[in-house]
């Protein structure tokens, strides 16, 4: 089951609380074992800002895992922003005061990015996927891809662009200057084994682990 579906039934029912603690805990847990000190990022769904503790929780996996708050990126949506601004924004600078990075997922895709970002400081700005896909036939995703990363250039932000699955996509981010980038065309979703050797881990069970790279 794809996560588009069984994630909108668990912020239903509200088991995502559980799901996205034991999502954390797992990610911070298995990056701390990586000889390697690569970043993780975990997203946060905007049900979590509402019925938990989100600070105190991530403070506690932080301390039982022993991994370096600087090495979690924390990634949300606009909407967590939007229901209740000054609770969500509250939350966030405690996160922020941990050491952790904040990320604006999907950026772009809803009505508010643009105040979002002047109400707290992110670290990182994701362009949403949808933007991505057929930039190379589409000169408006071409020109808001391009003006996203003027932004991010303009507010000191590191700009990533999600959802990359094919060489002329990639191309074209770097033409325009894109650092970063994610999707299947560099690294496709597999057992964490499978990528030792980028993590540093001594059980390598398959050479795709060397697929994963930072664009030249």
């Amino acid at each position: 089951m794809p996560p588009e579906v069984f994630i909108p039934l668990a912020e239903q029912n509200g088991t995502i609380i559980e799901i996205g603690e034991w999502v954390l805990r797992e990610a911070c847990r298995e990056a701390a074992s990586w000889p390697r000190p690569l970043q993780v990022s975990v997203n946060l769904s905007p049900i979590q800002f509402r019925f938990a503790d989100l600070a105190r929780l991530v403070h506690t996996i932080l301390i039982d895992t022993g991994l370096n708050p600087l090495r979690l990126e924390l990634e949300i949506t606009e909407g967590v922003l939007i229901r209740d601004p000054n609770t969500a924004l509250s939350t966030l600078r405690r996160l922020k005061a941990l050491g952790v990075r904040i990320a604006m997922d999907d950026f772009g895709t809803g009505y508010a990015s643009l105040a979002s970002l002047q109400s707290f400081p992110f670290d990182k700005i994701k362009i949403d996927r949808s933007f991505i896909t057929g930039i190379s036939s589409s000169a408006k995703s071409e020109a808001i891809v391009r003006t996203v990363l003027g932004l991010g250039v303009a507010l000191n932000i590191p700009v990533i662009a999600e959802g990359v699955e094919i060489e002329g996509e990639r191309l074209l981010l770097k033409k325009q200057g894109c650092a970063e980038i994610k999707g299947c065309l560099i690294g496709k979703p597999t057992e964490i084994s499978y990528y030792g050797a980028v993590t540093g881990s001594s059980s390598v069970r398959n050479s795709r682990a060397g697929s994963l790279q930072i664009p030249a």
